[in-house]
């Protein structure tokens, strides 16, 4: 059995000399601390720098955040994805302001009841802001731990969280949780990594079974999933009197509250330009004409890739009665920016602002 002591040791002392500096390691803010593990919930942290300084620029405080219109809120995330951790980030604050004196809870219980908050995101904050006695289980960490102790258990397997939370724990400095937390996922981060992990430069090497073994390459375990699937996708950008119609998704879900163009999945034996008509009259009521193809983008999201078909429409007839968005806009291409969209659709508003310029007055009415 490894022993623990000497490995904590071992691990906080390269950690303190060798830690990556990122702002949010330069703060004791709970709120701050808060924000960054929940951007970097299955997010890179070069990919959270900017969003990260952005957010804290625009929503200073936990107060400021509460107060915020939530449009707001999904306009600062936009681009970093998985929307609805935003949604739960602004209705806890919400929650927090109101029943804890815009204070984030101390506790396990009352934290881990805020929305958006699981086990991960109330280890790492009340570790590393209140340096409370909570063990951190991420992907880094679990590969960590499989590799340190031959653990067969599938780090992709959700029956395997309770043997990882059990090896983490046995680990965790009581002393300094927060710090031995960072350390581990540091650790994961730029040395124990998935391929070719830096076994040499590794503080806690001696301690580690599957080095001892040769056998680093062999875990951690995984299981095999089936390949992500396609869809294929046709979307309207329908014009009238020179603005276009965007449409906001039900605040839940996929891409929740955020703007888009109607369409949807186009069906066998469909082809895109039928389906972009079909969908348009299906979601919105209006009878539209194609006049051309836009582009064709290609996204993909974590479980699913999608083919998009982009077609620029003319209004034919019908006022805009929805089935399924709840709330639409006309507006003019210019002010696409000021509303939040999905990233798959930032994909052609460089094509769609080409062609919104070019567009001679009253060619579309």
């Amino acid at each position: 059995m490894t022993e623990i002591r000497p490995l904590r040791e071992s691990l906080i002392r390269w950690y303190m000399a060798n830690y990556r500096d990122l702002p949010w390691r330069k703060t004791t803010n709970p709120y701050h601390i808060w924000v960054s593990e929940v951007m970097l919930q299955q997010t890179q942290v070069k990919t959270v720098l900017p969003y990260y300084r952005m957010f804290l620029r625009r929503f200073e405080s936990l107060e400021r955040l509460a107060r915020a219109d939530l449009q707001d809120v999904l306009k600062v995330w936009e681009g970093l994805g998985y929307y609805a951790r935003a949604r739960n980030l602004h209705r806890a604050a919400g929650i927090i302001l109101n029943h804890h004196h815009g204070m984030l809870p101390d506790g396990w219980e009352d934290f881990r009841k805020l929305p958006g908050v699981g086990d991960y995101i109330a280890a790492a904050v009340l570790s590393i802001a209140y340096n409370k006695p909570y063990a951190v289980v991420d992907g880094n960490v679990k590969r960590v731990l499989a590799r340190l102790f031959l653990m067969e258990e599938p780090v992709n397997n959700s029956t395997s969280i309770k043997k990882f939370k059990e090896a983490a724990g046995r680990l965790l400095s009581t002393q300094d949780p927060g710090t031995f937390n960072q350390a581990m996922m540091e650790l994961g981060a730029v040395v124990c990594r998935p391929k070719q992990p830096l076994c040499k430069a590794c503080p806690i090497q001696r301690m580690c079974l599957a080095y001892e073994s040769h056998r680093v390459g062999e875990y951690p375990k995984k299981l095999k999933r089936s390949p992500a699937p396609q869809f294929n996708i046709a979307v309207g950008v329908v014009f009238k009197k020179g603005r276009v119609l965007i449409t906001r998704r039900k605040p839940e879900g996929l891409l929740g509250g955020l703007w888009e163009f109607p369409g949807g999945k186009i069906r066998d034996n469909e082809n895109a330009m039928d389906a972009c008509i079909r969908e348009i009259k299906e979601e919105t009521n209006l009878s539209v004409r194609v006049d051309m193809q836009l582009d064709r983008v290609k996204h993909a999201y974590t479980h699913f890739k999608i083919v998009m078909d982009v077609f620029c429409c003319s209004h034919v007839s019908g006022r805009v009665k929805l089935n399924g968005p709840v709330d639409h806009r006309w507006i003019k291409v210019d002010r696409l920016d000021h509303y939040p969209f999905p990233k798959a659709n930032h994909k052609f508003f460089p094509e769609l602002k080409k062609f919104a310029a070019k567009l001679k007055n009253g060619k579309y009415s």
